[in-house]
C-alpha cells in the first residue's frame, strides 16, 4: 500500500472517531498528515505509525458494485427522403437485435416525418454500441 493516502472523512471512518477528531489530531501534531490546497491528506504509513498497528484500506466508494454508463441520446436528422429513411431504421433495427448474451441491453426508437422529410432516432445504451451506432448512422447519411 505504498503512497496511499486518505482524506481525513476516510481515517475517521476508518477508525470509527469523528472527522473533527481527526482534524484535532493534525493540528495538535498527533498525526502527521499534508496539507494540499484546503484538505490534509494521510499517508497509509503515518495512520499505521499513529495507529501501533496494520490498517486496512477503507471501503470503496463503489461498495462492491460492477461500473455501469448508459448513453441517452437523441439525434434528428433533417431532409431525410423515406427511402433513406427505412434503409437506416432497418440498419439500426437490427444492430439491436444481434446482441450476443451478456451484451448491455440497446433500445432504439426511430420516427419518420415524410411531409418535413424529418426523422428522429433515440438511443439508449452502453458508450461503445452508441458510438457504433453513430459510426454506422454516418455512413449511411453520407452514401
Amino acid at each position: 500500500m505504498k503512497d496511499r493516502f486518505y482524506s481525513v472523512e476516510q481515517v475517521a471512518e476508518l477508525l470509527g472517531l469523528h472527522v473533527r477528531t481527526i482534524r484535532n489530531y493534525v493540528r495538535d501534531g498527533r498525526l502527521t498528515a499534508v496539507r494540499i490546497g484546503k484538505q490534509y491528506r494521510i499517508a497509509h504509513e503515518d495512520l499505521e505509525a499513529f495507529t501501533g498497528r496494520p490498517v486496512a484500506a477503507p471501503p470503496s466508494d463503489t461498495a462492491g458494485r460492477q461500473r455501469h454508463t448508459e448513453v441517452s441520446s437523441i439525434v434528428e436528422i433533417d431532409a431525410i427522403g423515406a427511402e433513406t429513411a427505412s434503409r437506416l431504421t432497418t440498419l439500426l433495427m437490427s444492430s439491436a437485435a444481434t446482441r450476443r448474451p451478456g451484451d448491455a441491453p440497446l433500445r432504439i426508437e426511430t420516427a419518420y416525418d415524410k411531409e418535413r422529410s424529418r426523422m428522429k432516432v433515440i438511443v439508449l445504451g452502453g458508450l461503445g454500441d452508441t458510438a457504433r451506432l453513430f459510426d454506422y448512422m454516418e455512413g449511411v447519411l453520407a452514401s
